[in-house]
């Protein structure tokens, strides 16, 4: 079994790959390069921040739908650039256009699947309209949760900016790099956790544009496989290589990563309408908890066939000392009903830290933060139940307000959109198809079986992050 690459050999394998020559390749077919990929060229300015050379935006436009539907057999590079390595953004280009390779086999890229299908692009629980003001402070008449809510969203909007700042933002984009790895494996019977981190975790990079009103999108690869997601303002859509591009269903809904403390505006809008439910310490801050629930007509918009989502809560944890969000938990529960079978229940939760805040363009940005994820599945027989444990740590290395260039071509969604749902039930649906809960564990010990056979000394199922 081959062993996983760490970061500084990935970046080193990068740079021999960078200037050797199969990358100056000419395009085929199934070489084109990714539809956002010219937007990542950026230019300084006199002034010292970063703008799109608005040429390449245009040239773009015209092919803004995914063409890599899987991996490339020759593990060949995307692009024309001739080298990697001259630059962070430069870097987080070549892994963006990065194409998998065949060593990506076995539980690796099961692994691999089930990290981007949960962790990715998830979304927000309900449909946010960021451009509205927040609603005006009322004690008058107003339960004092309510009222309790909108006095700390107030500080949050002057924390991280003001609100007059943040209405003079058209548009907004993000770079940076992420480490990804599933670090506990639970059954019935055992606990199986990985003891080398370094080596199991899969690195990437990511690019995330936002445009009024409503519009977003997002690329990222890891580990050689990449995920796309974009909404138009009317649709919200999804490309995977395994299973293509698919549009969810529900009302529009913001991307989750870009409430991890790169958009203050659309985060505060987003707890408009929540709950102060009391107070929590967390990482030694004391903070405010405000609750938001999906609402019961969104849920039944978002289920399909035998997907349903019972419950979609989200809890934003604010700082009492700064004003600004340091913590948010997300739960999500969907039931699956397999034809004549017993209906399965997948949990997921979602914690994530937010650090580092600093000042761009004078709004408070969150520069690095961690996320755990923890995806149980319950139902049928007892035996069945698992959990699986996943952790992402995160840093942004360049945010940039008002670009000037984009223009609504660069959010066009793919022309092959098929009706689906682009949450992570999409992704359990289709792993509960034709598989039994016998034939799962036996896979999973032959798995093992294997992997201590190639190597007695390397514990393959559970990992643990290092951050």
């Amino acid at each position: 079994m081959e062993k996983k690459q760490g970061f500084f050999a990935a970046l080193k394998e990068e740079v021999k790959r960078g200037l050797s020559p199969s990358r100056s390749r000419p395009n085929g077919p199934a070489r084109t390069r990714s539809p956002m990929s010219g937007l990542i060229r950026r230019k300084k300015s006199n002034h010292g921040s970063y703008v799109a050379q608005p040429e390449l935006l245009i040239a773009r436009s015209g092919n803004l739908r995914p063409v890599m539907e899987g991996p490339d057999p020759d593990g060949g590079e995307v692009g024309e650039s001739k080298r990697i390595g001259s630059g962070m953004g430069q870097w987080v280009k070549g892994q963006l256009l990065r194409t998998p390779s065949v060593v990506s086999m076995g539980s690796k890229r099961s692994d691999l699947r089930l990290l981007l299908g949960v962790m990715g692009a998830p979304l927000a629980p309900v449909y946010v309209n960021s451009i509205e003001p927040l609603p005006h402070l009322s004690i008058k008449d107003t339960p004092i949760e309510t009222s309790s809510a909108q006095y700390i969203l107030q500080q949050y909007t002057a924390a991280s900016g003001g609100q007059k700042l943040q209405g003079s933002i058209r548009n907004a984009y993000a770079m940076g790099k992420l480490r990804m790895v599933a670090s506990e494996v639970e059954t019935a019977t055992k606990t199986v956790k990985n003891r080398n981190a370094s080596r199991c975790a899969e690195s990437g990079g990511f690019v995330l544009w936002q445009m009024d009103p409503d519009m977003w999108y997002v690329e990222l690869a890891v580990g050689g496989s990449k995920v796309q997601a974009g909404c138009n303002g009317k649709l919200v859509w999804r490309h995977t290589p395994w299973l293509g591009a698919c549009c969810a269903k529900g009302p529009v809904r913001p991307l989750r990563r870009a409430l991890q403390g790169l958009d203050p505006r659309t985060t505060a809008s987003m707890f408009a309408n929540a709950r102060c439910i009391g107070e929590k310490r967390i990482n030694g801050e004391d903070c405010f908890i405000l609750k938001l629930s999906a609402d019961t007509q969104t849920l039944k918009a978002r289920s399909e066939g035998p997907a349903e989502i019972i419950r979609h809560v989200l809890y934003g944890y604010f700082s009492q000392k700064t004003g600004l969000l340091v913590y948010m938990e997300d739960s999500h529960l969907t039931r699956i009903q397999s034809n004549g079978g017993d209906a399965v229940y997948w949990e997921t939760t979602i914690n994530s830290f937010l650090d580092d805040y600093r000042p761009v363009e004078g709004i408070m940005i969150a520069h690095s933060g961690r996320s755990v994820v923890t995806l149980f599945r319950f139902g049928e027989m007892a035996m069945s139940h698992t959990k699986t444990k996943m952790e992402e740590a995160w840093t942004i290395e360049e945010v940039a307000f008002n670009v000037p260039g984009l223009s609504l071509d660069c959010f066009i969604p793919p022309a092959d959109l098929r009706s689906g749902s682009v949450s992570e039930s999409c992704e359990l649906h289709q792993d509960e198809r034709g598989k039994s809960a016998l034939a799962l564990a036996a896979h999973r010990a032959k798995v093992v079986a294997l992997e201590k056979a190639h190597d007695s000394t390397t514990d393959n199922m559970i990992w643990k992050m290092e951050v």
